[in-house]
Order: structure tokens, then C-alpha cells, then sequence
């Protein structure tokens, strides 16, 4: 495991509660089908919850390490221009900080999400990679909900399309 992966892999369980509760079969169904499409994806079909102050704790921390360098590198350039130019880029940066904390909620979102589906794949699809099969099994499932595959029947009726598929 790389430096990088470490990192994110510890501000991920800083950050968030997960449940010890497996994923259910229907709910990892739907929960790939919905992130395949960009969409939100509910956290309680998958066990997490995030802890709002630790999110904005690491935000802060990640947001001093870039902004204070280049504080350093700009400050010398910038206490020679107009007192204006200077009120008029701190409202800027102030502006992207905070723009940026959504853009940073909405990656590590999505990052526990791909990491809980895969866990949850690896369960109930221990055969199918989860790559090469996602878009089969959303496929699939799109058409169990159109043909109104009851929840008891669902896993079979999934099982017994992909296996047909995959020959």
C-alpha cells in the first residue's frame, strides 16, 4: 500500500462510524446501481455515518498545509500592491475554502462508498470481479425491479442472469 492510500485510508476512519451489520443483498444492489450512475447513495443501505466535526478537523488541517506555503510564497508580492487588490483575493480564498469543504465532503463520500460496496461484493459476488461485473449486475437489477422480482426471489433471479450472461 502505497503513502497516498494510507493516508486517505486513515482520514476515511478518522472521519467515519461504520456499522458491523453486513450490507444486505437488495441494498448492495441498489447502493452499486446508484453510485454507477453518479447518484447519492444512501448511507444507512451501507453502514456508515460521518462524523461531521472530525470532517471539518481534517478539512482544516489539509486546508492549512496548502493554503499556509503559499501564504509564505505570495505574502512578499502582495504587501507591495493596493490594500484593495489584497481584501478583494482573501474574500476570494475565503470563498474557494469554503466551496472546497463540499468538493472534499462529496470525494470522501464517494470513496467509503466504492470501498464498502467492494467489501460488501466480496461477500455476495465472491466469483465476479467487481469491475468487470458491476454494469452487468446493475443492468440486471434495473430489470428485476422492471419486472417486479419479488425481494425473496431476487437473489436467485440475479444469480441465475448473471451466471447465463457470463457464459
Amino acid at each position: 500500500m502505497n503513502q497516498k492510500t494510507l493516508i486517505k485510508e486513515k482520514i476515511i476512519n478518522y472521519i467515519y462510524t461504520l456499522s458491523n451489520q453486513p450490507v444486505v443483498f437488495k441494498d448492495l444492489l441498489s447502493a452499486n446501481s446508484h453510485y454507477n450512475e453518479k447518484m447519492y447513495v444512501d448511507p444507512g443501505k451501507l453502514g456508515f455515518r460521518m462524523n461531521i466535526m472530525k470532517a471539518y478537523t481534517v478539512y482544516l488541517v489539509l486546508s492549512t498545509l496548502v493554503i499556509m506555503p503559499l501564504i509564505g510564497l505570495t505574502h512578499y508580492f502582495l504587501k507591495s500592491i493596493d490594500f484593495h487588490f489584497s481584501v478583494l483575493w482573501a474574500i476570494i480564498i475565503t470563498s474557494a475554502i469554503f466551496i472546497g469543504f463540499n468538493f472534499f465532503r462529496a470525494w470522501i463520500r464517494d470513496t467509503i462508498t466504492l470501498k464498502l460496496i467492494k467489501k460488501a461484493w466480496l461477500i455476495h459476488f465472491p466469483y465476479f470481479p467487481y469491475y468487470k461485473y458491476s454494469q452487468k449486475v446493475e443492468n440486471i437489477y434495473n430489470e428485476s425491479l422492471k419486472s417486479e422480482i419479488s425481494k425473496k426471489n431476487l437473489q436467485l433471479y440475479v444469480m441465475d442472469k448473471l451466471i447465463e450472461k457470463s457464459q
